[in-house]
């Protein structure tokens, strides 16, 4: 699991490419207030949200004006209700101004991806099935993403084409099949896990003989997941894989696709469907 011991390096690096983005040469308008002006400013949710990204924030205003002072009165993973306050931020009027767009943007959009994750997982609390993310998050904010998705009780699939095989239609076709695509996987890159992803329990069995550690059954019916649950729960234990149900996941299907047994359900819109979360910062 992502923790913001880990994302340290990411963080530094997200916002300094923001920081770049917006300020550029200088921010222009705020050099119109006086120099040695101090204010103290509040961010409000105005909308229900789990929040996630606050270690963005804190980034934000630290790389503006290490002087600054921030006050947190909820932490990541908290859910909270329109016009709760977030945090307070004391020193530079000049710096609380340059820094605003930048930390919200960074709050609003984790909170957004958090948010829709909490919405997902909250629909199938009564079962035993993990919603995973996917890569299809924004260019850039692939970790502070994937770190919003568990901040909103979902889970992490891969990080990227780096960290775990995925041997989807193409790469089958490439490499002649499905065993031979999974057994070059386990002798290229040994204790990798190696997902194979199959459209037919024809392909589910060839994927279980060649001993892939997970199975992603894509755009299977509800019927066709409990027969492959089935199938698998047959063998045993040391033969079993994980299976995914994957492919046109909706709120509608979510919780009966999982109370097919699947171990873990992929969903795309946890990243990238997610709305951000409308916050407004005001100097008090």
């Amino acid at each position: 699991m992502l923790t913001i011991t880990d994302l340290k390096p990411v963080i530094h690096a997200n916002v300094t490419a923001a920081l770049t983005e917006d300020v550029g040469s200088g921010d222009i308008t705020a050099l119109l207030i006086c120099e040695t002006e101090q204010a103290t400013a509040r961010v409000i949710s105005r909308e229900s949200a789990v929040i996630s990204g606050t270690a963005w924030v804190d980034e934000v205003f630290r790389q503006v004006d290490s002087n600054m002072q921030i006050q947190w009165q909820i932490k990541d993973g908290d859910r909270v209700k329109p016009d709760q306050v977030l945090f307070t931020a004391k020193g530079s009027a000049r710096s609380l101004l340059t820094a605003e767009r930048c930390a919200l943007n960074f709050l609003q959009t984790l909170s957004g991806t958090a948010t829709i994750s909490q919405h997902y997982a909250d629909k199938v609390a009564s079962t035993s099935v993990r919603l995973l993310d996917t890569r299809k998050t924004i260019p850039g904010l692939r970790m502070a993403q994937k770190y919003a998705v568990t901040c909103g009780g979902c889970y992490n699939h891969r990080i990227g084409l780096y960290d775990a095989f995925l041997i989807k239609e193409n790469h089958i076709m490439a490499c002649g099949g499905i065993k031979q695509a999974i057994e070059t996987a386990q002798k290229t890159a040994p204790g990798k896990k190696v997902e194979v992803e199959v459209e037919t329990l024809a392909q589910l069995q060839q994927a279980l003989d060649a001993h892939a550690d997970i199975i992603m059954l894509d755009n299977f019916a509800p019927e066709e997941l409990r027969e492959a649950v089935a199938i698998n729960k047959a063998l045993a234990n040391s033969a079993q894989a994980k299976l995914e149900a994957s492919g046109n996941i909706t709120e509608d299907t979510l919780l009966n696709i999982a109370q097919t047994g699947v171990d873990y359900i992929s969903i795309g819109a946890l990243t990238k469907h997610c709305r951000a979360i409308d916050l407004s910062m005001r100097l008090i």
